[in-house]
């Protein structure tokens, strides 16, 4: 059975449980077109359309 060669400092155990490490959620922005919300920098999903022009032909 395997065990610890070395107890392990409370600094590394509280480091490992921590929850910095984890990503934040990405944030969102409201499409200018349709106002539905979209990443950031990314064609809208539901009309197609980015900075204005329409990128993608969506048929509604």
């Amino acid at each position: 059975m395997a065990v610890p060669k070395r107890k392990v400092s409370p600094a590394r155990r509280d480091k490992r449980r921590s929850n910095v490490w984890k990503l934040p959620m990405p944030g969102f922005s409201k499409c200018p077109n349709c106002g539905e919300l979209k990443a950031p920098h990314k064609v809208c999903g539901n009309c197609g359309y980015y900075k204005g022009v329409q990128v993608i032909r969506k048929d509604v």
